[in-house]
């Protein structure tokens, strides 16, 4: 058997279609590199998805500098710079994207500077510490992050181009139930592990390593089959970026979905406060933190193929749904906080509400993801992922301040919050027109 009847039969399997070849707005030729591309896509995020768990901002970098005693105050810059980086500048590197026929390379080029990046961070944990390493690892994660940028503006194109419509949600499910198998593995060896901290020269190897995986991912995806796309839209960054800033005011259900979308951001906000909630009733036991992990993981890996396939049915009730579980969460937690306190101190029931929590933001975040991809034609679509993310990441830089009201309101009454406005999401989302 060839390899191209070998990615055929397991492309028809993982889709559940006999047809393995059925597209409805990509043409003949790219339909026939379908299958093949399918299957590339989802084992390059595969090993870039492994390459984020090993160099989680959340957990792994925190860790790291803490253990080089780096200030506490850059600690509190990882996560906003590692998404908020990735989001704001792609109004402007759109514009060089859009002169690139063949956009894969983009991605390659993002996925090899993530790998210098990273691996570069790895060079800091082996070789030194203090507050030298930590504005170190600063910068390192700003180019990171960028990179990030790069490869999320081009990866949307190319999904658009090569795999037809109804097929693109799964790309996203199968590649994130894959990450979330790494995350549980992960997780297991956390919780069976010693509990002694590790040396920073190991994490300088885990970072390294972590680098080998996104050079992996960047030879893989280079395999891609892609045709010449238009290139019209190049010209000065600034000016085009102003220029595709109007699209908000006259498409108006795109202005709807970034509006929708940014409602959403709870599913994502909220998690830390969870775990926040948990340090404070559980302990900071690392066996706490390995819960967490398997719940979030064996959320990815059981939700997300399912999420993905209902995507290609209809992403928008799909973010309704996801949008309105992680909002009834919230209150629950709230609700118990308030009423039952003592019952969020099980050891069990904080990592439950978190395992469906992540399920809602598998949800969320495959929903938006394809929705965007079909709402989207060909070449406006770098143009609807670079100003909605632009925005999304100003945003996000805004609510990040939400972790200031703690001097004022319980973390549960934060949570409450959030959760408020997702509900509101979930409303906005109903007014979406369906896309699939």
């Amino acid at each position: 058997m060839d390899s191209n009847r070998l990615s055929a039969n397991i492309y028809s399997k993982l889709v559940n279609e006999e047809d393995a070849r059925v597209c409805s707005d990509i043409d003949e030729q790219a339909c026939r590199a379908v299958p093949g591309n399918f299957l590339l896509m989802i084992l390059s995020h595969f090993f870039s998805k492994l390459g984020d768990a090993l160099a989680n901002p959340k957990v792994v970098l925190p860790w790291v500098m803490e253990a080089l005693q780096a200030p506490l105050y850059l600690i509190g810059f990882l996560v906003p710079i590692r998404e908020s980086g990735s989001l704001i500048p792609q109004l402007f590197i759109a514009s060089y994207i859009r002169a690139v026929a063949v956009r894969k390379w983009v991605w390659v080029l993002g996925s090899l500077m993530q790998a210098a990046a990273v691996g570069a961070i790895g060079l800091v944990a082996w070789t030194l510490d203090g507050v030298v390493a930590g504005w170190a690892i600063i910068g390192l994660l700003v180019l990171f992050s960028l990179a990030r940028g790069l490869s999320s503006v081009a990866s949307k194109d190319v999904l658009g181009k090569t795999i037809p419509k109804t097929r693109r949600g799964q790309v996203n499910g199968w590649s994130a139930s894959a990450a979330g198998l790494v995350t549980v593995a992960l997780a297991l060896m956390l919780l069976f592990s010693s509990t002694a901290q590790l040396p920073p020269q190991a994490y300088g190897l885990l970072l390294a390593g972590a680098g080998l995986l996104w050079l992996i991912a960047a030879a893989i995806y280079a395999r891609i089959s892609e045709q010449p796309g238009a290139v019209e839209g190049g010209g000065n960054a600034v000016v085009e970026a102003l220029k595709r800033l109007a699209i908000l005011r006259s498409d108006r259900p795109f202005r709807r979905f970034v509006i929708t979308r940014a409602l959403m951001l709870c599913s994502a906000l909220s998690a830390p406060y969870y775990v926040v909630l948990a340090q404070q009733k559980l302990g900071s036991a690392a066996s706490t933190l390995g819960l967490f992990m398997l719940a979030s993981g064996a959320a990815s890996l059981i939700s997300a193929p399912l999420w993905g396939r209902f995507a290609d049915v209809s992403s928008r009730r799909v973010m309704i749904l996801a949008a309105g579980l992680s909002a009834g969460l919230g209150l629950l937690v709230y609700l118990l906080d308030s009423l039952q306190p003592t019952w969020l101190a099980i050891g069990w029931m904080l990592p439950a509400l978190y395992f469906g929590l992540s399920i809602a933001h598998q949800g969320v975040r495959i929903g938006r993801k394809t929705y965007l991809v079909d709402l989207a034609q060909g070449n406006r679509r770098t143009d609807y992922v670079a100003v909605s993310n632009t925005l999304i990441g100003l945003i996000l830089l805004l609510l990040g301040f939400a972790g200031a009201l703690g001097t004022v309101m319980t973390i549960s009454q934060i949570i409450l919050l959030l959760s408020v406005l997702g509900a509101f999401g979930a409303v906005m989302a109903t007014v979406l027109p369906e896309v699939e």
